[in-house]
């Protein structure tokens, strides 16, 4: 979510994550911050759609083609044996079980960020999942289904560290020295959480880490379920503060004009949040943060609650 403009950010930091990686520091993903508007109104005019809409051409086809990413852990990498893993595969793998019964039957395409709106727009895939930043700007471009996941920042440090609470960093004033990724924001975003406080900025996410781990600096400031993700995959190496900031969306992106196929993906994701399938969801949330889920209430549906008043 937060960092430099993604479609040079992607690039320059897919090679520090396999390093990380490699070294035992695992990389971690940063949600997008830009619209892609430029690349998505140089694209040429859309194919023609199936008769019948992308359903019935999915359908049709027999497996589903989903536009997504290759570097950013836990959303969207490879295992140590090159297969594609992670969130956004595991929500697309939904999909594919949806329509086919079988999660197997989708073919990934794998892109950089900047790539997302067009691939959508000039028909190359049916669905993108690619931890997408719900924008109205982009909201103009492609059609948005209801978030699978909500992402925010916090503040991580190593477990040994005297920092536990915010309260202990934001009394620290400026002694405190925070570790960003470079952007002409960061110190802006870092001083809502901790204003007094010290921004040191490093070129890339294994620099930053690399800052924590050698105490040069005494918290990080990194996306929600990337901090979950590094403490599920190093085990007392890290703890957070508890407070987190800047919230935004997840979801997945479809192709304008066709409600039929909109409506399709967000009643699996909602099926996979809420009902059959919540089990599913539930071990692959488990698996990437960490975190057990509860069960969705059985009886009136929570969502729809209606507020006292």
């Amino acid at each position: 979510m937060i960092g430099q403009d993604e479609s040079s950010r992607d690039r320059k930091t897919g090679l520090n994550r396999r390093r990380l990686l490699a070294a035992s520091a695992a990389g971690a993903a940063l949600g997008s911050t830009v619209s892609g508007l430029g690349a998505a109104l140089s694209v040429q005019p859309a194919q023609a759609q199936t008769p019948g809409g992308k359903l019935q051409e999915v359908l049709q086809r027999g497996h589903l083609i989903c536009g997504t990413g290759s570097t950013n852990p836990p959303w969207h990498f490879e295992d140590d044996s090159g297969t594609l893993v992670g969130m956004d595969i595991d929500m697309a793998r939904l999909i594919a079980k949806g329509l086919f019964t079988d999660p197997s039957k989708v073919e990934f395409v794998r892109q950089e960020a900047d790539a997302r709106i067009p691939s959508l727009l000039t028909g190359k895939v049916d669905v993108v999942f690619q931890f997408m930043t719900v924008t109205a700007g982009r909201a103009q471009q492609v059609e948005f289904t209801i978030p699978y996941y909500r992402e925010g920042v916090t503040l991580f440090m190593l477990a040994d560290s005297k920092y536990n609470t915010i309260d202990d960093l934001r009394s620290a004033g400026g002694n405190l020295h925070v570790a960003g990724l470079q952007n002409v924001y960061i110190e802006d975003w870092i001083h809502l959480a901790v204003p007094d406080a010290k921004v040191d900025q490093f070129d890339s996410e294994a620099s930053c880490l690399e800052a924590l781990n050698s105490k040069r600096v005494g918290a990080y400031m990194h996306d929600q379920s990337s901090v979950r993700w590094f403490m599920n995959k190093f085990p007392n190496r890290y703890k957070t503060s508890g407070y987190n900031w800047m919230p935004n969306m997840y979801s997945a992106a479809v192709r304008p004009g066709d409600q039929v196929w909109l409506n399709y993906v967000n009643i699996v994701l909602q099926d996979a949040m809420t009902g059959i399938e919540f089990p599913t969801y539930k071990a692959s949330f488990k698996k990437w943060f960490g975190q057990d889920l509860p069960n969705p209430t059985v009886g009136f549906p929570l969502e729809y609650t209606p507020r006292a008043g």
